[in-house]
């Protein structure tokens, strides 16, 4: 006996690389319906060898259904997701919505598997932001050993990581750079991301830092440890699919590089690629597609008492996303509903 699952939001890019995932991993599906907006219905999305139409999510009766995973954003996961959670059915959330109340759970399955258990508050389980999710796989079996102190995490992260529209502008203003007169302004990024870096993502706040910076203090303190501080740049890079992070740990304890690098390939969801020559590292391009959290340039900082640096590639459609969402929804049937 398997579960009855909804994906929600199942046309973006998000919600396509859920029904993949779930499919590619064999998750116990004895049923499973692909939602959107009106404006989708019958658009069809691929399962496995299946094909199925996109129904619409409006009026959608979740009475039934075990687990829903939803990737349609902050806004219409307000109004739906507690229409699913009243009616029975337990919703994974990929946006930014339910993240930091107390009462949800923020889990990354790698790191705070018990915290699942906490869906019972609202039967609502939070997934963390994409570059939150691939920092955090690496800190823990690190924070374990040696308890970190200090975090300062400078991002680089694709285009993907802003949708459709973020990706389709790269593209047509790369294109636009060769032919003249078809030039293409920024839209959806605040200045050209074609040949260019932009040190700003989500909206600026009050004290200079951005939203997506911020996420990533929030949420790694919820995740791993509250006393962990964190300081975060996040960069938009102009990369299709694939988050980098050049990460600087300090720790309360010493910890040396190849202890560290021997407890990172000892670690769930990590491949360690770490060689000190050309080419002997993971660059965002070849973890497209891949699950793993991969972990290169590992060395020791001289700079700080008990100083590490590391870097961390991943694809952010995938741990940063869609199957960080599967992942928990595998968590949550092991532990608590237990079918299949």
């Amino acid at each position: 006996m398997g579960y009855k699952v909804v994906v929600a939001g199942a046309t973006g890019n998000v919600g396509r690389e859920m029904l993949n995932i779930l499919a590619e991993r064999e998750f116990p599906v004895d049923e499973i319906a692909a939602l959107a907006s009106r404006r989708s219905i019958g658009t069809e999305v691929s399962f496995g060898d299946k094909t199925l139409k996109c129904q619409d999510i409006e009026g959608f009766d979740f009475t039934g259904w075990d687990i829903a995973l939803f990737a349609i954003g902050s806004d219409a996961t307000k109004k739906y997701a507690p229409i699913a959670a009243s009616q029975g059915c337990v919703v994974i959330d990929n946006s930014s919505l339910y993240r930091y109340d107390p009462q949800i759970p923020l889990v990354v399955p790698e790191v705070n598997p018990d915290a699942v258990l906490d869906y019972k508050n609202k039967n609502i389980i939070a997934n963390p932001n994409c570059s939150t999710a691939q920092m955090v796989v690496a800190l823990k079996p690190l924070h374990d050993r040696a308890r970190i102190k200090r975090v300062v995490v400078s991002t680089y992260q694709s285009v993907s990581g802003a949708g459709k529209d973020g990706m389709d502008e790269l593209w047509n203003q790369t294109k636009g750079m060769y032919v003249p007169g078809q030039e293409v302004a920024p839209s959806k990024f605040s200045k050209q991301i074609a040949f260019n870096v932009i040190p700003h993502i989500d909206v600026f706040m009050e004290d200079g830092t951005t939203k997506e910076e911020w996420k990533m203090v929030a949420e790694t303190k919820k995740i791993v440890d509250p006393k962990i501080k964190v300081t975060a740049t996040c960069v938009r890079v102009p990369v299709f699919v694939g988050h980098s992070e050049a990460i600087n740990i300090e720790f309360e304890d010493f910890l040396d590089e190849d202890e560290a690098r021997d407890i990172l390939r000892e670690s769930p969801g990590i491949l360690v690629v770490d060689k000190r020559e050309p080419g002997g590292y993971i660059t965002p391009i070849e973890s497209v597609g891949e699950y793993a959290t991969y972990i290169s340039r590992i060395r020791q900082d001289s700079t700080v008492e008990n100083g590490l640096n590391l870097w961390c590639v991943s694809d952010n459609l995938r741990k940063g996303a869609a199957l960080n969402a599967v992942q928990i929804a595998e968590l949550l049937g092991n532990r608590v509903l237990k079918k299949g």
